[in-house]
């Protein structure tokens, strides 16, 4: 359901709560239209903390970058509220092309993961991340349960790999020194996350 908000006292009112109440925590604003969407369920959270945490430990602890659970993340150095984008998952590198403007970053991120819940727009932001160009974004897709690739080829983002727990393909990231794979588990297929260079595994 989609509900158009006209009245600007109302939308105000809105935008004021969830700031106070901190559910604004994930809204974004698409070309100028403000997107409200809930918080995720407890599942979605576990992911993001889960695969933010796997990410940090590569990424960090090798001094090869930084690790964000949530940024805003926008084409603009100024007025940049009017069109961001908020990933689950960020890493920028230490050649990063993308600029840390401290309230959002502004350009390419170099990897990205985004987790779908229930009537989100995920799918929708992929020419966003690809008119930033973002090198790569892994989507973790539940309602399939299917891990999908995207690396930046040509100018867009392009689907170069899928995992399916009933298969066991291994998603190699040319990005980050990280390989995924979606393994079959109760109640829900797992993610394995493995170090390329050194086979530490993490469960997710």
């Amino acid at each position: 359901m989609v509900v158009l908000v006209t009245d600007p006292f109302l939308e105000e009112r809105l935008k004021a709560e969830r700031k106070q109440s901190g559910a604004d925590r994930y809204d974004e604003v698409w070309e100028g239209v403000y997107m409200m969407t809930p918080l995720p369920d407890n599942e979605h959270q576990r992911f993001v903390l889960s695969l933010a945490a796997a990410l940090q430990r590569a990424i960090e602890e090798s001094g090869l970058g930084e690790v964000f659970p949530g940024v805003n993340l926008t084409d603009r150095q100024t007025d940049w509220q009017f069109d961001f984008r908020a990933p689950d998952v960020a890493v920028f590198l230490k050649e990063t092309k993308a600029e840390d403007l401290r309230t959002h970053w502004r350009g390419a991120a170099d990897f990205l993961v985004e987790i779908t819940s229930p009537d989100d727009r995920v799918r929708e932001k992929l020419p966003f991340y690809s008119r930033l160009g973002v090198r790569e974004l892994l989507l973790v897709d539940r309602s399939s349960w299917t891990l999908e690739l995207y690396r930046w080829q040509e100018g867009e983002l392009r689907l170069v790999g899928q995992s399916r727990a009933s298969a066991g393909e291994v998603l190699r990231s040319e990005v980050v020194p990280l390989q995924f794979q979606l393994v079959p588990a109760s109640p829900r297929p797992r993610i394995e996350v493995t170090a390329a260079e050194t086979g530490r595994r993490w469960s997710v």
